[in-house]
């Protein structure tokens, strides 16, 4: 099991620690817990670590193009200095990871995908590898932090760092004196930022944010809340919206497609999946009764025919309410009324459209 730089802090406040792809990372913190935590990124201000994501750089000339004949979104739908999230396909359209890509120059690509997809990913690339290219697996060089909340701006206004920079774009700063890569990005749906400090200096940088914080009301929090927020927002985590069984376009996701390209990895089973229709779709179900959703439920119809399956579900802290994503049949749309099989129990949910409570990211 792997360590996050900032793992002996964690233990020292006890955190609940458990794996994430590998890494042994704090899920809540008894002073406060989930609900807690959650409430503090959608009220005030939150910090995750969040370390256990990759890192990869894809250098020299040409980056830009190499990445973006494989890669689903287009690479030149943004300039230097944004982020852009994407997803790497096999050739049957599955997806092996979703990323952030951070464009510093056409010759200069960083990508941040998830913790236990970076091997898999840095492997698919460097087997269609092309001279001149350059790929390096950065995953113990930087750590991530994520700073969440309506409070973000002025938390780094604190520790001297201006924040008027837009939504998906990044620039560097420094903070207790170190060299920080700033992201205009997150995973909560809060305005918010990820900080990419190098390995070495994280523990600088969160102490001074765990400084900051504190003038703010705000908390230290676990994974277990992060995955509360995203779920809310309807966001996909690899593993169940996507995988290598579920598709971008099955997954909603067809927004992060460079349609228009020439080619990307798996483009002829996704342009025919758009083209005639996936046989399945993600929704979001609400809940009706005090059931409370969870992954690998089924669902069914009115007439008890099995309609799809819960790919996430969770009890929503902002709504008070059991919300669910699901990958459901085609032919079931919004509005309709549905039935989860929670634990031997029928629980009444309704389809709705995502995402569960309004975004504030910009």
């Amino acid at each position: 099991m792997k360590n996050s730089p900032l793992h002996q802090k964690h233990l020292a406040m006890n955190a609940k620690m458990a794996d994430f792809g590998g890494w042994l990372m704090p899920i809540e913190y008894p002073q406060s817990g989930v609900l807690a935590e959650h409430a503090a990124v959608r009220e005030r201000v939150g910090l995750f670590d969040v370390s256990h994501l990759g890192k990869a750089s894809v250098k020299g000339s040409g980056a830009l193009d190499f990445l973006n004949s494989i890669l689903t979104n287009d690479l030149n739908r943004i300039s230097d200095g944004m982020a852009q999230y994407t997803m790497l396909c096999n050739d049957q359209g599955g997806v092996i990871d979703d990323l952030i890509a951070y464009r510093n120059s056409a010759d200069d690509i960083f990508l941040v995908p998830n913790a236990s997809n970076t091997a898999d990913v840095v492997a698919s690339l460097e087997a269609q590898l092309i001279p001149g290219i350059e790929i390096k697996n950065l995953h113990n060089e930087y750590a991530v932090l994520a700073l969440q909340g309506p409070a973000t701006a002025r938390v780094l206004d604190s520790v001297g760092v201006g924040a008027s920079i837009d939504y998906m774009n990044f620039t560097h700063v420094q903070i207790a004196g170190c060299d920080v890569i700033l992201c205009r990005t997150g995973y909560t749906g809060e305005f918010g930022f990820e900080l990419l400090p190098l390995w070495k200096d994280a523990e600088k940088v969160w102490d001074a944010l765990v400084l900051a914080i504190a003038a703010f009301d705000g908390l230290i929090c676990g994974l277990g809340s992060r995955d509360t927020l995203r779920t809310e927002m309807g966001y996909p985590l690899h593993g169940h919206e996507l995988s290598l069984d579920i598709t971008p376009v099955q997954a909603s996701a067809s927004w992060a497609v460079g349609w228009k390209k020439d080619k990307f990895a798996g483009d002829s089973v996704l342009r025919g999946e758009r083209t005639n229709g996936p046989r399945r779709f993600l929704h979001g179900l609400k809940s009706l009764d005090r059931g409370i959703p969870r992954a690998g439920m089924s669902v069914k119809d009115s007439d008890g025919i099995e309609v799809g399956v819960i790919t996430s579900g969770t009890f929503s802290p902002t709504l008070k309410n059991g919300i669910a994503l699901a990958l459901l049949d085609s032919s079931v749309s919004l509005g309709t009324m549905v039935v989860i099989d929670v634990r031997g129990r029928a629980s009444q949910a309704e389809v709705v459209s995502l995402p569960f409570v309004e975004s504030h990211v910009r």
